[in-house]
């Protein structure tokens, strides 16, 4: 093969030649008897050989064969030499590539990292770094910028082994004395705060076991708190209908625990588990075992002696465990009566540190029951029942267990997105608003908020293609798949209005038909998901969608957990029931998925909800009603077609809000936490 690829094609005497003399082994002389290069003693000469070959026509035949081949196999080889030749270029190239990119990086990696003179290595170890930060403090001593207590305070927070300062102060060492310091402070006072301990005594927690805004509140607010540092724990009745598969490691407590009620100590089964991450105990009544049989959470005639089961034993178990925890935060009424339990019986058994904090996620359920009841959980109803305590404001002979919890709470959260607290005394506060107002001083508003980890376009993997604020591209990609997943035509320029809902008796049926007829006319398509798996409810959607024919219109009655991300991914417009949506949580996903919320109200034509505009609102209040609280469905359509560069501002800059559980729900709830500990 090497003669092949150094030399030009010999004539055919002279192949013919070298093809006899290189006949050494058994298959390459079968080959060349073939041609009779070795018949009748080499007595001819090759020339007359080749004569007698073309003579002969099957000789003639392979004669031509082999020549076709041999200029096959060389144009083959010379193919290959050249691809072989190629691809060491494009790896010469790649290499010098590689090479300049790694140089660049080190060029960037040194701009970065301060100069401390000769030595000074980018890969520093904490060690150096700590004391580096050490000598920084001692001169800002000597240039009169701290006192000597304070440089003690920034020693010790440095030297103390718990706090990985090294980490965060490596990228800043070379910013100038007053700099540093302003970092070493903003530190300092987040090392001085204190990481509480909290349980939630409560009745749901998503996903174990939902009914409503509840759940995800509990979840997702502890975890935002368990990400700032503090340590909680939830306490839960041992449901028949718990979603075990969401319990990590559950477990039965082999242990002997009882409970006080109706004037007996009853024994409980306790288990515990985690879920999500956090730490929860399940009780189980055993005598009184039909307490949590029941296929649903609410809606007997006994809850009042249910919860208050649950609550009484919930502070026997605290006891027992030996736990002190810094805060007892109890929700609605179903465990509102901790309130006066814990300071009329438990507050003297080892709990002289510990405040209750109550949240309430509305008042128009209070549980009015007769005083003598109260005994039932070793409270004195005769000592109770009085007006500043639980005495209901306006049916005196009965006690409110929800006033009693406002009564006997360190402070009281009620839970509202678009409310202050003052309009939630003065409207809506159904019959408490002179206890509230009583206590006005602890009640505090604060807003829902959802999963920003589950919701996030950057990272959602349910999406064909992932977005943000600074790079909307992949939203309309989105937007083609949903248009495609619901058989409507895909064009990225049309308008697509979405609506989710979990019944359509939620749903303002008569607007929005004649909203949807007037806007589909206009060519804008329209996508209902109804996100509830009863099947009565798809039944409603098809009734409804029967009135609703139109091409432009689609109800998808399927329900899997890809397909909302989608909905609000692929939607420029979100129809929402209201704003202040503790389930759903649709007006939050939709300004993360960078789709206005718009809200459909029971008016002629402007489907407009009115907004709280009280100085004391929640941020996501005032947010909302300066942006997206007065706009119409016609209003936002028209913005988007006339208008678009500033549609898109507007959206980006939406989608920038934290409104996630992280954010101004957990701020207040730990400036609550922190207020209660300090009285």
């Amino acid at each position: 093969m090497e003669i092949f690829l150094t030399a030009a094609i010999p004539s055919a005497p002279a192949f013919l030649k070298i093809a006899a003399s290189n006949s050494k082994t058994p298959k390459a002389r079968a080959a060349v008897c073939c041609l009779g290069l070795e018949s009748h003693e080499n007595s001819k000469t090759s020339e007359e050989m080749l004569q007698s070959m073309e003579s002969m026509p099957e000789a003639k035949k392979k004669h031509n064969d082999i020549w076709k081949l041999f200029r096959e196999a060389q144009q083959n080889i010379l193919y290959l030499n050249k691809q072989r030749m190629m691809a060491l270029e494009e790896l010469d190239e790649m290499k010098k590539e590689k090479k300049l990119l790694l140089n660049k990086i080190e060029q960037l990696e040194m701009k970065k990292q301060p100069s401390f003179g000769k030595g000074f290595s980018p890969t520093r170890d904490k060690l150096s770094v700590r004391s580096e930060l050490l000598l920084r403090i001692d001169s800002m001593i000597l240039t009169g910028m701290i006192g000597t207590r304070e440089a003690s305070d920034l020693r010790r927070m440095i030297m103390d082994s718990k706090v990985s300062a090294a980490n965060d102060f490596s990228t800043i060492l070379h910013e100038r004395d007053a700099e540093l310091l302003a970092e070493l402070h903003h530190y300092l006072n987040k090392c001085k705060k204190k990481a509480f301990h909290i349980i939630h005594i409560c009745t749901e927690m998503a996903p174990v076991i939902s009914v409503g805004s509840l759940a995800p509140y509990v979840t997702g607010l502890s975890l935002a708190l368990q990400r700032k540092g503090h340590l909680v724990e939830v306490i839960l009745p041992k449901y028949a209908g718990l979603n075990l598969d969401e319990v990590e490691g559950l477990r039965e407590i082999e242990a002997e625990f009882y409970s006080y009620f109706n004037g007996q100590l009853h024994a409980n089964r306790i288990w515990t588990g985690v879920v999500h991450g956090i730490g929860v105990t399940f009780i189980q009544p055993i005598y009184y075992s039909s307490f949590f049989s029941h296929e649903s959470v609410y809606g007997y005639s006994n809850d009042f002696e249910r919860f208050i089961y649950f609550s009484r034993a919930s502070l026997d178990y605290i006891v027992k465990s030996g736990k002190q925890p810094d805060v007892l935060h109890i929700h609605n009424w179903q465990t509102a009566i901790v309130g006066p339990l814990f300071w009329d019986v438990f507050v003297k058994q080892g709990f002289g540190g510990t405040r209750i904090l109550l949240t309430c996620h509305g008042f128009d359920s209070q549980c009015l029951e007769q005083p003598d009841k109260l005994a039932l959980c070793g409270l004195d109803p005769s000592r109770l029942h009085r007006p500043d305590r639980l005495q209901d404001n306006t049916k005196t002979h009965l006690a409110n267990i929800l006033k009693g919890g406002i009564v006997y709470s360190n402070k009281v959260i009620t839970m509202s997105s678009i409310h202050s607290k003052d309009l939630i005394i003065r409207s809506l506060s159904h019959g408490l608003e002179p206890t509230l107002a009583i206590h006005k001083d602890k009640l505090l508003a604060a807003p829902y908020g959802f999963d920003n980890s589950a919701w996030n376009p950057s990272m959602d993997h349910f999406l064909p293609h992932c977005y943000g604020a600074d790079d909307l591209k992949g939203k309309a990609v989105c937007k083609l798949a949903l248009q495609q997943h619901a058989g409507l035509s895909e064009n990225a320029s049309v308008v697509l209005v979405s609506c989710v809902f979990l019944e359509v008796s939620d749903v303002d049926l008569e607007n929005l038909k004649a909203l949807v007829w007037i806007a589909s006319r206009k060519g804008v398509q329209f996508i209902f998901l109804g996100i509830n798996k009863i099947s009565g409810i798809n039944r409603a959607m098809g009734s409804f969608q029967e009135e609703l024919k139109d091409d432009n219109v689609r109800f998808l009655n399927e329900y899997n957990e890809a397909l909302p991300h989608l909905v609000f991914a692929g939607s420029d417009i979100i129809l929402c029931q209201s704003f202040d949506d503790p389930v759903l949580q649709v007006p939050l996903k939709a300004i993360r998925y960078g789709a206005a919320p718009v809200a459909v109200m029971r008016t002629d034509s402007q489907f407009r909800q009115i907004i709280d505009h009280d100085y004391e609102s929640t941020r996501f209040s005032q947010y909302i009603s300066s942006t997206f609280g007065n706009l119409s469905l016609s209003q936002a359509i028209d913005e988007i077609k006339n208008n678009p560069s500033q549609w898109n501002r507007k959206i980006a800059d939406a989608m920038t809000k934290d409104f996630s559980w992280d954010a101004e729900c957990c701020d207040i709830h730990d400036t609550a936490y922190a207020s209660v500990m300090n009285l």
